[in-house]
Protein backbone atom coordinates (compact mmCIF):
# COMPACT_ATOMS: atom_id res chain seq x y z
CA UNK A 1 0.00 0.00 0.00
CA UNK A 2 1.48 3.42 -0.88
CA UNK A 3 1.87 5.32 2.36
CA UNK A 4 1.00 8.96 2.66
CA UNK A 5 4.16 10.69 4.00
CA UNK A 6 4.36 13.79 6.39
CA UNK A 7 3.28 16.47 3.82
CA UNK A 8 5.50 19.68 4.33
CA UNK A 9 4.24 21.80 1.78
CA UNK A 10 1.63 23.69 2.81
CA UNK A 11 -0.45 23.79 -0.79
CA UNK A 12 0.39 19.98 -0.92
CA UNK A 13 -1.00 19.26 2.19
CA UNK A 14 -4.56 21.54 1.55
CA UNK A 15 -4.93 19.45 -1.53
CA UNK A 16 -4.58 16.09 0.23
CA UNK A 17 -6.92 17.41 3.05
CA UNK A 18 -9.25 18.26 0.42
CA UNK A 19 -9.13 15.27 -1.51
CA UNK A 20 -9.57 12.71 1.89
CA UNK A 21 -12.80 15.22 3.30
CA UNK A 22 -14.32 14.73 -0.30
CA UNK A 23 -14.36 11.11 0.54
CA UNK A 24 -15.71 11.22 3.88
CA UNK A 25 -18.36 13.31 3.12
CA UNK A 26 -19.60 10.67 0.39
CA UNK A 27 -18.94 7.70 2.77
CA UNK A 28 -20.12 9.03 5.83
CA UNK A 29 -23.38 7.59 5.62
CA UNK A 30 -22.71 4.03 4.87
CA UNK A 31 -20.41 4.57 7.90
CA UNK A 32 -22.94 5.76 10.14
CA UNK A 33 -24.92 2.88 9.32
CA UNK A 34 -22.27 0.38 10.05
CA UNK A 35 -21.97 2.15 13.56
CA UNK A 36 -25.32 2.15 14.23
CA UNK A 37 -26.18 -1.18 13.29
CA UNK A 38 -23.47 -3.10 15.16
CA UNK A 39 -24.32 -0.70 18.06
CA UNK A 40 -28.13 -1.46 18.03
CA UNK A 41 -27.51 -5.55 17.46
CA UNK A 42 -24.98 -5.89 20.08
CA UNK A 43 -25.62 -3.25 22.54
CA UNK A 44 -22.09 -3.33 24.23
CA UNK A 45 -20.54 -1.78 27.32
CA UNK A 46 -17.59 -1.35 24.83
CA UNK A 47 -17.33 -0.94 21.14
CA UNK A 48 -13.33 -1.45 19.28
CA UNK A 49 -12.59 0.19 16.28
CA UNK A 50 -9.83 -0.35 13.77
CA UNK A 51 -8.49 1.76 11.53
CA UNK A 52 -6.55 -0.08 9.25
CA UNK A 53 -3.98 2.03 7.23
CA UNK A 54 -4.74 5.51 9.32
CA UNK A 55 -1.35 7.30 7.80
CA UNK A 56 -0.97 10.52 9.80
CA UNK A 57 -2.58 13.32 7.80
CA UNK A 58 -4.51 16.24 8.80
CA UNK A 59 -7.47 14.09 8.66
CA UNK A 60 -6.40 11.33 10.19
CA UNK A 61 -8.82 11.39 13.41
CA UNK A 62 -11.82 12.27 11.06
CA UNK A 63 -13.16 8.30 10.79
CA UNK A 64 -12.57 8.41 14.60
CA UNK A 65 -14.37 11.45 14.72
CA UNK A 66 -17.63 10.11 12.70
CA UNK A 67 -17.64 7.15 14.21
CA UNK A 68 -18.30 9.21 18.04
CA UNK A 69 -20.51 11.50 16.71
CA UNK A 70 -22.60 8.41 14.88
CA UNK A 71 -22.82 6.89 18.11
CA UNK A 72 -23.20 10.28 20.26
CA UNK A 73 -25.80 10.89 17.82
CA UNK A 74 -27.84 7.70 18.49
CA UNK A 75 -27.91 7.81 22.08
CA UNK A 76 -29.24 11.38 21.97
CA UNK A 77 -32.28 10.06 19.44
CA UNK A 78 -32.54 6.83 21.70
CA UNK A 79 -32.53 8.61 24.94
CA UNK A 80 -30.07 5.74 26.22
CA UNK A 81 -28.80 5.76 29.54
CA UNK A 82 -25.62 5.48 28.83
CA UNK A 83 -23.41 5.40 25.66
CA UNK A 84 -20.61 2.69 25.27
CA UNK A 85 -17.04 3.66 25.66
CA UNK A 86 -15.37 3.17 22.34
CA UNK A 87 -11.28 2.08 21.95
CA UNK A 88 -9.71 2.59 18.49
CA UNK A 89 -6.75 1.59 17.12
CA UNK A 90 -5.42 3.18 14.50
CA UNK A 91 -3.06 0.51 12.54
CA UNK A 92 -0.20 2.02 10.25
CA UNK A 93 3.36 0.23 9.09
CA UNK A 94 5.96 1.20 11.01
CA UNK A 95 7.82 3.80 9.33
CA UNK A 96 4.09 5.94 9.61
CA UNK A 97 4.55 9.23 12.14
CA UNK A 98 2.79 7.69 14.72
CA UNK A 99 4.42 10.71 17.16
CA UNK A 100 2.33 13.96 14.39
CA UNK A 101 -0.79 11.49 15.60
CA UNK A 102 -0.52 11.38 18.92
CA UNK A 103 0.35 15.19 19.16
CA UNK A 104 -3.23 15.55 17.15
CA UNK A 105 -5.36 13.43 19.23
CA UNK A 106 -5.25 15.92 22.26
CA UNK A 107 -6.50 18.72 19.84
CA UNK A 108 -8.75 16.18 18.55
CA UNK A 109 -10.36 15.93 22.21
CA UNK A 110 -11.28 19.51 22.43
CA UNK A 111 -12.98 19.52 19.19
CA UNK A 112 -15.67 15.99 19.52
CA UNK A 113 -18.59 18.66 20.32
CA UNK A 114 -17.68 21.67 19.65
CA UNK A 115 -20.69 23.18 17.42
CA UNK A 116 -23.13 21.22 19.23
CA UNK A 117 -26.74 23.63 20.17
CA UNK A 118 -27.03 21.86 23.59
CA UNK A 119 -23.22 21.56 24.71
CA UNK A 120 -24.01 19.86 28.52
CA UNK A 121 -26.76 17.16 26.77
CA UNK A 122 -24.11 16.83 23.88
CA UNK A 123 -21.23 16.10 26.64
CA UNK A 124 -23.47 13.91 28.50
CA UNK A 125 -24.27 11.71 25.67
CA UNK A 126 -20.92 11.75 24.05
CA UNK A 127 -19.05 8.52 24.52
CA UNK A 128 -15.67 7.79 25.83
CA UNK A 129 -12.94 7.35 23.72
CA UNK A 130 -9.56 6.19 24.25
CA UNK A 131 -7.19 5.90 20.79
CA UNK A 132 -3.97 3.82 20.55
CA UNK A 133 -1.77 3.42 17.59
CA UNK A 134 -1.00 -0.02 16.17
CA UNK A 135 2.36 -0.61 14.14
CA UNK A 136 1.88 -3.51 11.21
CA UNK A 137 1.49 -5.20 8.26
CA UNK A 138 -2.79 -5.49 8.17
CA UNK A 139 -1.84 -8.47 5.38
CA UNK A 140 -0.89 -9.95 8.77
CA UNK A 141 -3.27 -10.56 11.61
CA UNK A 142 -3.21 -7.94 13.81
CA UNK A 143 -5.52 -8.78 16.64
CA UNK A 144 -6.32 -11.58 18.61
CA UNK A 145 -9.24 -13.42 17.64
CA UNK A 146 -12.55 -12.46 17.80
CA UNK A 147 -12.27 -8.87 19.62
CA UNK A 148 -13.15 -6.65 17.25
CA UNK A 149 -16.62 -5.42 16.32
CA UNK A 150 -15.55 -2.88 13.63
CA UNK A 151 -12.77 -2.76 11.40
CA UNK A 152 -12.26 0.14 8.75
CA UNK A 153 -9.87 0.14 5.95
CA UNK A 154 -9.23 3.11 4.01
CA UNK A 155 -7.06 3.32 1.11
CA UNK A 156 -4.95 -0.34 -1.53
CA UNK A 157 -0.39 -3.64 -3.03
CA UNK A 158 3.53 -5.58 -6.81
CA UNK A 159 8.43 -9.01 -13.12
CA UNK A 160 8.86 -6.77 -15.47
CA UNK A 161 6.40 -4.71 -17.06
CA UNK A 162 8.58 -2.94 -19.43
CA UNK A 163 8.41 0.49 -19.56
CA UNK A 164 5.52 0.91 -17.66
CA UNK A 165 4.94 1.44 -14.26
CA UNK A 166 1.62 0.30 -14.09
CA UNK A 167 -1.14 -2.01 -16.54
CA UNK A 168 -1.40 -0.87 -19.70
CA UNK A 169 -2.18 -2.55 -23.16
CA UNK A 170 1.03 -3.31 -23.73
CA UNK A 171 1.65 -5.31 -20.05
CA UNK A 172 2.09 -8.77 -20.33
CA UNK A 173 -0.24 -11.17 -19.25
CA UNK A 174 1.28 -12.56 -16.04
CA UNK A 175 2.49 -9.22 -14.99
CA UNK A 176 -1.33 -8.70 -15.21
CA UNK A 177 -1.88 -11.76 -12.58
CA UNK A 178 1.14 -10.73 -10.45
CA UNK A 179 -0.90 -7.39 -9.80
CA UNK A 180 -4.70 -9.39 -9.25
CA UNK A 181 -1.99 -11.82 -6.93
CA UNK A 182 -0.40 -9.44 -4.80
CA UNK A 183 -3.84 -7.25 -4.31
CA UNK A 184 -4.07 -10.48 -2.09
CA UNK A 185 -7.63 -9.24 -1.15
CA UNK A 186 -9.22 -13.24 -0.22
CA UNK A 187 -5.83 -13.51 2.34
CA UNK A 188 -7.23 -9.66 3.84
CA UNK A 189 -10.55 -11.32 4.16
CA UNK A 190 -8.91 -14.18 6.01
CA UNK A 191 -7.05 -12.43 8.45
CA UNK A 192 -10.09 -10.32 9.50
CA UNK A 193 -12.77 -12.61 10.11
CA UNK A 194 -10.59 -14.11 12.81
CA UNK A 195 -10.26 -10.86 14.15
CA UNK A 196 -13.99 -10.00 14.07
CA UNK A 197 -16.27 -10.98 16.63
CA UNK A 198 -19.82 -12.75 15.61
CA UNK A 199 -21.74 -10.81 13.23
CA UNK A 200 -18.99 -8.38 13.42
CA UNK A 201 -18.52 -5.00 10.81
CA UNK A 202 -15.82 -4.13 8.23
CA UNK A 203 -16.20 -0.99 6.20
CA UNK A 204 -13.44 -0.75 3.54
CA UNK A 205 -13.11 1.93 0.93
CA UNK A 206 -9.99 1.38 -1.92
CA UNK A 207 -9.08 2.95 -5.43
CA UNK A 208 -10.80 0.92 -7.98
CA UNK A 209 -12.43 0.96 -11.13
CA UNK A 210 -15.95 1.09 -13.06
CA UNK A 211 -15.75 -1.53 -15.32
CA UNK A 212 -14.20 -4.98 -16.16
CA UNK A 213 -11.72 -4.67 -18.67
CA UNK A 214 -8.36 -4.68 -16.51
CA UNK A 215 -6.29 -2.64 -19.52
CA UNK A 216 -8.69 0.16 -19.17
CA UNK A 217 -9.54 2.15 -16.42
CA UNK A 218 -9.04 5.78 -14.28
CA UNK A 219 -5.62 4.21 -12.32
CA UNK A 220 -4.82 3.18 -16.01
CA UNK A 221 -5.00 7.14 -17.00
CA UNK A 222 -3.73 8.28 -13.86
CA UNK A 223 -0.49 6.09 -13.49
CA UNK A 224 0.27 5.79 -17.60
CA UNK A 225 0.86 9.67 -17.50
CA UNK A 226 3.14 9.35 -15.09
CA UNK A 227 4.92 6.19 -16.69
CA UNK A 228 4.91 8.33 -19.71
CA UNK A 229 6.73 11.22 -17.92
CA UNK A 230 9.56 9.02 -16.58
CA UNK A 231 9.98 7.33 -20.12
CA UNK A 232 10.78 10.56 -21.64
CA UNK A 233 13.24 11.01 -18.61
CA UNK A 234 14.67 7.57 -20.10
CA UNK A 235 14.80 8.95 -23.29
CA UNK A 236 16.68 12.62 -22.55
CA UNK A 237 18.90 10.00 -20.72
CA UNK A 238 18.73 11.44 -17.47
CA UNK A 239 16.98 7.75 -16.11
CA UNK A 240 18.05 4.58 -16.68
CA UNK A 241 15.72 2.63 -18.93
CA UNK A 242 16.38 -0.42 -16.29
CA UNK A 243 15.27 1.34 -13.54
CA UNK A 244 11.97 1.94 -15.43
CA UNK A 245 11.59 -1.76 -16.69
CA UNK A 246 12.42 -2.82 -12.72
CA UNK A 247 9.76 -0.75 -11.54
CA UNK A 248 5.99 -1.19 -10.33
CA UNK A 249 3.83 0.69 -8.14
CA UNK A 250 2.42 -1.45 -5.81
CA UNK A 251 -1.50 -0.59 -6.24
CA UNK A 252 -3.81 -2.39 -7.90
CA UNK A 253 -7.39 -1.26 -8.74
CA UNK A 254 -9.96 -3.81 -8.80
CA UNK A 255 -13.58 -3.60 -10.48
CA UNK A 256 -16.79 -3.86 -8.16
CA UNK A 257 -17.22 -7.01 -9.52
CA UNK A 258 -13.82 -8.53 -8.93
CA UNK A 259 -14.52 -7.60 -5.35
CA UNK A 260 -18.07 -8.98 -5.36
CA UNK A 261 -16.74 -12.09 -6.61
CA UNK A 262 -14.29 -12.35 -3.96
CA UNK A 263 -16.03 -11.94 -1.21
CA UNK A 264 -18.92 -14.42 -2.10
CA UNK A 265 -16.19 -16.97 -2.96
CA UNK A 266 -14.47 -16.30 0.64
CA UNK A 267 -18.02 -16.96 2.26
CA UNK A 268 -16.42 -15.62 5.25
CA UNK A 269 -18.92 -11.80 4.89
CA UNK A 270 -22.40 -11.06 3.92
CA UNK A 271 -22.50 -7.66 1.66
CA UNK A 272 -24.51 -5.39 3.02
CA UNK A 273 -23.73 -2.39 0.49
CA UNK A 274 -21.48 -2.34 -2.13
CA UNK A 275 -21.29 1.40 -3.86
CA UNK A 276 -18.17 3.18 -6.78
CA UNK A 277 -18.26 6.73 -6.22
CA UNK A 278 -16.34 8.93 -8.74
CA UNK A 279 -14.35 12.18 -7.70
CA UNK A 280 -11.83 14.48 -9.91
CA UNK A 281 -8.53 14.23 -9.90
CA UNK A 282 -7.64 17.41 -9.20
CA UNK A 283 -9.24 18.10 -5.56
CA UNK A 284 -9.41 21.76 -6.42
CA UNK A 285 -12.13 20.86 -9.07
CA UNK A 286 -15.45 20.64 -7.99
CA UNK A 287 -16.88 21.10 -10.59
CA UNK A 288 -20.00 18.24 -12.59
CA UNK A 289 -19.13 18.84 -15.88
CA UNK A 290 -16.63 17.24 -18.73
CA UNK A 291 -15.19 20.67 -19.33
CA UNK A 292 -11.70 21.52 -16.73
CA UNK A 293 -11.89 24.91 -15.85
CA UNK A 294 -7.82 25.32 -15.71
CA UNK A 295 -5.75 22.57 -17.00
CA UNK A 296 -2.61 23.77 -16.08
CA UNK A 297 -3.21 24.47 -12.31
CA UNK A 298 -5.19 20.88 -12.20
CA UNK A 299 -2.38 19.35 -13.69
CA UNK A 300 -0.05 20.53 -11.24
CA UNK A 301 -2.38 20.17 -7.94
CA UNK A 302 -2.57 16.24 -9.41
CA UNK A 303 0.83 16.07 -9.50
CA UNK A 304 1.42 17.47 -6.31
CA UNK A 305 -0.64 15.15 -4.41
CA UNK A 306 0.71 12.25 -5.97
CA UNK A 307 3.97 12.82 -5.52
CA UNK A 308 3.05 13.75 -1.83
CA UNK A 309 1.74 9.87 -1.55
CA UNK A 310 4.72 8.26 -3.28
CA UNK A 311 7.72 10.43 -2.96
CA UNK A 312 9.31 7.76 -0.68
CA UNK A 313 8.47 5.24 -3.25
CA UNK A 314 9.95 7.35 -5.81
CA UNK A 315 13.12 7.95 -3.72
CA UNK A 316 13.99 4.78 -2.98
CA UNK A 317 14.19 3.66 -6.52
CA UNK A 318 14.96 6.73 -8.90
CA UNK A 319 16.63 8.91 -5.96
CA UNK A 320 15.66 12.11 -4.90
CA UNK A 321 17.42 14.51 -7.53
CA UNK A 322 15.78 12.98 -10.41
CA UNK A 323 12.21 13.83 -9.03
CA UNK A 324 11.11 17.45 -9.51
CA UNK A 325 11.79 16.32 -12.95
CA UNK A 326 9.72 13.42 -13.08
CA UNK A 327 6.78 15.22 -11.83
CA UNK A 328 7.24 18.91 -13.64
CA UNK A 329 6.85 16.56 -16.58
CA UNK A 330 4.29 14.77 -15.04
CA UNK A 331 2.43 17.90 -14.11
CA UNK A 332 2.47 18.93 -17.77
CA UNK A 333 0.99 15.58 -19.25
CA UNK A 334 -1.95 15.39 -16.97
CA UNK A 335 -2.24 19.26 -18.52
CA UNK A 336 -2.79 17.57 -21.68
CA UNK A 337 -4.78 14.70 -20.62
CA UNK A 338 -7.28 17.06 -18.95
CA UNK A 339 -7.43 19.24 -22.25
CA UNK A 340 -8.90 16.57 -23.79
CA UNK A 341 -10.79 14.49 -21.68
CA UNK A 342 -11.80 15.42 -18.45
CA UNK A 343 -11.26 11.92 -16.27
CA UNK A 344 -12.08 11.04 -12.84
CA UNK A 345 -11.31 8.37 -9.95
CA UNK A 346 -13.36 5.71 -8.63
CA UNK A 347 -13.66 4.60 -4.83
CA UNK A 348 -15.01 1.25 -3.87
CA UNK A 349 -17.58 1.34 -0.52
CA UNK A 350 -17.60 -1.70 0.47
CA UNK A 351 -19.75 -2.61 3.94
CA UNK A 352 -19.65 -6.76 5.13
CA UNK A 353 -21.01 -8.36 7.94
CA UNK A 354 -18.89 -11.76 9.26
CA UNK A 355 -20.94 -14.67 8.14
CA UNK A 356 -21.53 -16.23 11.62
CA UNK A 357 -22.52 -19.55 9.74
CA UNK A 358 -19.23 -19.96 7.84
CA UNK A 359 -17.77 -19.17 10.96
CA UNK A 360 -19.29 -22.16 12.91
CA UNK A 361 -18.45 -24.38 10.20
CA UNK A 362 -14.36 -23.37 10.56
CA UNK A 363 -14.57 -23.33 14.20
CA UNK A 364 -16.42 -27.25 14.42
CA UNK A 365 -13.74 -28.55 11.69
CA UNK A 366 -11.21 -27.31 13.74
CA UNK A 367 -12.03 -29.09 17.13
CA UNK A 368 -12.83 -32.35 14.81
CA UNK A 369 -9.24 -32.02 13.61
CA UNK A 370 -7.86 -31.47 17.51
CA UNK A 371 -9.79 -34.42 18.64
CA UNK A 372 -8.80 -36.74 16.45
CA UNK A 373 -5.84 -39.52 17.74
Amino acid sequence: MAQVRQVQDPQSEELIKAIQISLIVKIRPVLDKVVTDMYTAMRPRTMVVADLGCSSGPNTLTFVSSVIRAIGDYCRRSDCDQPPDLQFFLNDTPSNDFNSLFRAIDQFKKMVVVGKPNARKTARKTPSHYVVGLAGSFYRRLFPRRTLPIELKVSSKTHMNRENIYITKTTPPSVVRMYQEQFDFSHFLKLRSEELVLGGRMLLTFHGRKNNDVFYGDLNHLYGLLGEAIQSLVMEGLVDKERLDSFNLPIYGPSVDEVHKIIKQSELFNINQIQLFESNWDPDDDSDGNHVPNAIQSGMNVAKCLRAVMEPLFVSHFGECILDKIFQMYARNVSKHLEKEKTNYSVIVVSLKGNNRSLRVTSSTKLENTSKP
